[in-house]
């Protein structure tokens, strides 16, 4: 602490600190590790601009200059649930055990790390963090009319309640959960259940495919079918099933990639405006080309 910008020079980093009328209030620190990953270090605030977008702007900055990064990585001590709250709306999620760094304090520190670009399977840990950013996903696309149960307004509680409940079928694997991201962002993400009937264990079903608004066409949601098509096979769940609204943007999507139309259902789901809409039913072997 005596001599952070030489500390952090010789790791081949650098630091940012912030300023507010002549004192300092914030700084942030990034390091270069193998892998083309990125660590994001010493993120503090003075209590004083908790709220004020100042820890955005900082994790911005060393994001930014850490451009070239595939990854990013960071520590964060198991107490500061703020600054859980805070890597996890900026799209970290949760990885691998606790760390114990053995100093005065006795300190126990979570991993947090994201990919810029990528789609990762999550386990419980990374699904539970994940929770404010799936909740976030699916409160956008059914207020843009996405056919995936809900209907708008969804509460914030609801959409919650509902990836809580995800992740603990993740933990009791009866559902496989999938994240992408886009330029850093999780934009995107999509269930596989494998909860299926005895007389069933060759089968899974496919549910939420949601791609923020905000990043439709860079092709997330081809991505996220083809990644899960490959999970679906390592689980030894070839037959694949899904449903999807007549004329949804997804429809066009499964039927590009092979899906094979099982049927039509009229008025199957209502909509917001308490009509009833058909739904298309679609099957998919993935261990057949």
């Amino acid at each position: 602490m005596r001599a952070l910008a030489s500390f952090y020079d010789g790791l081949k980093g650098t630091v940012w600190v912030a300023e507010r009328n002549g004192a300092v209030v914030g700084m942030i620190a990034a390091i270069p590790l193998p892998e083309d990953t990125w660590e994001i270090c010493q993120v503090y605030v003075h209590p004083s601009l908790h709220g004020s977008g100042l820890g955005h702007e900082l994790l911005d900055i060393a994001e930014h200059h850490a451009r070239s990064a595939a990854r990013f990585s960071l520590w964060t001590d198991t107490r500061f649930e703020r600054a859980h709250r805070f890597y996890e709306k900026r799209s970290y999620i949760r990885s691998g055990p606790i760390r114990a760094l053995n100093d005065i304090s006795n300190s126990l520190e979570f991993h947090y790390e994201k990919p810029r670009d990528g789609i990762a399977v999550l386990d419980i840990a990374a699904a539970e963090s994940a929770i404010p950013r799936l909740s976030y996903l699916l409160i956008e696309c059914v207020a843009e009319g996405a056919g995936v149960s809900f209907l708008p307004p969804l509460a914030p509680e609801r959409a919650r309640d509902f990836w809580k409940a995800t992740a603990r079928d993740v933990a009791a694997r009866r559902k496989i959960l999938l994240a992408g991201w886009v330029d850093g962002v999780l934009a995107g993400t999509v269930t596989l259940s494998i909860a299926t009937p005895e007389n069933q264990p060759h089968r899974a079903e496919v549910a939420k495919l949601l791609v923020d608004p905000a990043f439709r066409r860079h092709g997330l949601a081809r991505r996220l079918m083809a990644r899960l098509e490959q999970e679906a096979l390592n689980a030894g769940r070839p037959l694949l099933m899904l449903d999807t609204r007549a004329g949804d943007r997804a429809e066009a999507l499964y039927r590009s990639m092979g899906w094979h139309e099982l049927g039509l259902v009229p008025g199957h789901a209502a909509a917001k405006d308490g009509t009833f809409e058909d739904t298309f039913f679609f099957w998919k072997r993935v261990d057949q080309t």
